[in-house]
């Protein structure tokens, strides 16, 4: 089958494959051969954290910019929602080119922080706003490092790049609003609560359920990636385009 992405594995199982913490003793174990490189457990994971992350850090960006009382939190906001649209497109690119199955709402911790923040309001939303949103991509910026450093997979790694890219600028305009206490943040980040796995984890998609989509905004700066310089194909998935700004929901491409 010319050009078509060839798997040792029959489709992966859900939601075995949507752990956000550890879903087995060995990451770096191979659960499939593709034209771009073999994909590892923690290759797989990495995808989904990283759709995940824009499934609750792009409507709180939306909720930031109603809600923010200072330009630093509104500026933050309005990179949340740019920079998480074009991961966003990415990972709905691969994720159907690699046989991942992407979940179309965040963990339960996850939605616990909008639901938290959508409470809050004035100097109060600011400065929870940019801890929490600091204290998160912290965490994940040493993940993302690591799989930049380890995977073997081609579209994993042009992933990695992006995420790097993308979690750098949220870090420095939190930072940028002058309200992260990083005494607090940095424990928390490298002391997080041991929560159980089914709090880390998104919920398995409904069948047939439409997949959500981030649409970028009008003025979006951040662009996905492109997968013609990467070869091997072209993706099943969608391509984040639309000038909407929130949440769509989009047909899921047929098997």
């Amino acid at each position: 089958m010319g050009g078509a992405m060839a798997l040792t594995l029959a489709a992966l199982a859900y939601p075995g494959m949507l752990g956000l913490s550890t879903v087995s003793s060995s990451q770096t174990r191979i659960i499939a051969q593709t034209q771009w490189g073999p994909l590892t457990e923690a290759d797989r994971d990495f995808v989904v954290k990283v759709r995940a992350a824009g499934l609750w850090e792009y409507p709180l960006g939306q909720i930031g910019l109603q809600k923010g009382s200072s330009k630093g939190v509104r500026t933050a906001s309005e990179h949340l929602i740019d920079g998480h649209a074009a991961l966003d497109a990415s990972c709905r690119k691969i994720g159907p080119m690699l046989n991942i199955t992407l979940p179309n709402v965040a963990s339960p911790q996850q939605v616990g922080f909008v639901n938290q923040l959508k409470g809050e309001s004035g100097k109060q939303f600011d400065t929870d706003f940019a801890n929490i949103l600091r204290m998160t991509h912290g965490s994940i910026f040493n993940t993302i490092a690591k799989i930049r450093s380890t995977t073997k997979n081609s579209l994993v790694r042009a992933l990695a790049d992006q995420a790097n890219d993308t979690v750098l600028d949220h870090i420095t305009v939190m930072e940028k609003t002058g309200l992260v206490d990083f005494d607090q943040t940095i424990f928390n980040q490298t002391t997080p609560p041991k929560l159980p796995s089914s709090d880390l984890t998104p919920p398995a998609p409904p069948a047939g359920q439409p997949e959500v989509v981030l649409t970028p905004p009008p003025t979006a700066t951040s662009t996905p990636l492109d997968l013609g310089v990467l070869g091997g194909g072209t993706s099943g998935g969608g391509t984040g385009g639309g000038t909407g700004g929130g949440l769509t929901p989009s047909p899921v491409p047929s098997p």
